[in-house]
């Protein structure tokens, strides 16, 4: 039994789904169904069990089911490292996201220390070809999944950030206006940074402790200007540099201009040089290192949310995708169009299908 899953799940208003009960017991599930049936609405319910807005990405308001808009609820029992909790997390109609553990209000960021999920998404699979701004983004939900207080880190780092562009662009010149709002930006961003550099630390490490089917990637954080981890350091080139920022009219160094590199190590070819078979292999390389990474530093590895993966896999690396979650002990969610697709996964795996009537999905 993994030492952290979902043991039973619901939702309600979610999405496609008007009311949806799945009862796992920490299984594995494989959940098979057309197109448009619902299959990543049941992830993204999933995803929502962790602070953030889920794997699309989507504010509060979005996730209600159409046309009712009364809101929506996910509620599950989760066992973690020999705990079961109670997690509900939803909105009334239009209204902010609230979390509820063990039946007390709570902060999103408490569920990090609860639940660790990552996901692998097909939108995902151009991670290599797009701009910087989505190897970022990748990278800080793999630093979110490994510490918790990255996502507020974030948002303070983003506001004072915000306001230092709305200052530029207004040419405001006094250093006073300046000099609080690149301190919180320093401290902020330093902090952003050495959690970045600890994640690519801990990826590269699983990857060289484990024997796998996959490639290994060498990582590297990139960045245009220096990388800097220190706050006093970051302050002073951020106020060295308002004139030239000035005259952008926005802030042109700092982690928000951070990228991620990876390099094909076998062949010592770029990422965005590869394949595309290449491309999806490295990135499920650092989805089971960032898994095996997070069974060491938080007593279990995370929960998987795999959205179509299989499909975009041979027979071969497919079975071995199985393999390897089924040796990291833990439990996945995948999605696909065909059971076939699942063949090779355990017999004690959960198998679901999900069908679409007049716009409400059903899970049988």
């Amino acid at each position: 039994m993994p030492g952290l899953a979902v043991e039973q799940l619901t939702l309600s208003h979610f999405r496609s789904h008007s009311l949806t009960r799945i009862t796992a017991e920490g299984r594995t599930v494989a959940i098979t169904g057309p197109n448009g049936a619902g299959k990543t609405n049941i992830l993204e319910a999933i995803s929502m069990l962790s602070p953030g807005r889920g794997l699309r990405r989507a504010g509060p308001g979005e996730l209600a089911r159409r046309p009712e808009a009364l809101g929506w609820r996910v509620r599950a029992e989760l066992t973690s490292l020999g705990q079961v909790h109670d997690l509900m997390t939803g909105a009334e109609g239009e209204g902010t996201r609230s979390v509820d553990i063990d039946g007390k209000t709570a902060p999103q960021i408490a569920l990090g220390r609860i639940a660790r999920i990552v996901w692998l998404i097909p939108v995902m699979d151009r991670l290599w070809v797009e701009g910087a701004s989505e190897r970022r983004r990748f990278l800080d939900r793999l630093a979110l999944s490994q510490m918790p207080d990255h996502g507020e880190l974030s948002l303070t780092y983003e506001k004072a950030m915000r306001e230092r562009n709305r200052l530029l662009k207004d040419q405001i010149r006094d250093p006073a206006w300046y000099s609080a709002l690149e301190q919180q930006m320093a401290e902020a961003g330093a902090a952003l940074t050495l959690n970045r550099l600890e994640t690519i630390a801990a990826l590269e490490a699983a990857q060289g402790r484990r024997e796998t089917a996959f490639p290994t990637a060498r990582l590297a954080l990139a960045a245009e200007g220096p990388t800097l981890t220190e706050a006093d350091a970051l302050a002073e080139a951020l106020a060295e540099g308002r004139s030239r920022d000035m005259g952008a009219g926005r802030t042109l160094i700092g982690p928000h201009r951070a990228d991620l590199d990876a390099v094909y190590a076998a062949k010592d070819v770029p990422a965005r040089l590869c394949s595309t078979g290449e491309q999806k292999a490295l990135l499920i390389a650092l989805i089971l290192a960032n898994a095996a990474a997070l069974a060491d530093s938080f007593g279990a590895p995370p929960i998987l949310l795999l959205d179509e993966v299989a499909a975009h896999l041979d027979p071969g690396r497919r079975a071995a995708l199985y393999a390897e979650v089924a040796a990291l002990g833990a439990q996945a969610w995948m999605t696909g169009t065909e059971p076939a697709l699942f063949e090779d996964l355990p017999e004690d795996a959960l198998r679901l299908t999900v069908a679409e009537d007049n716009g409400v999905s059903s899970v049988a």
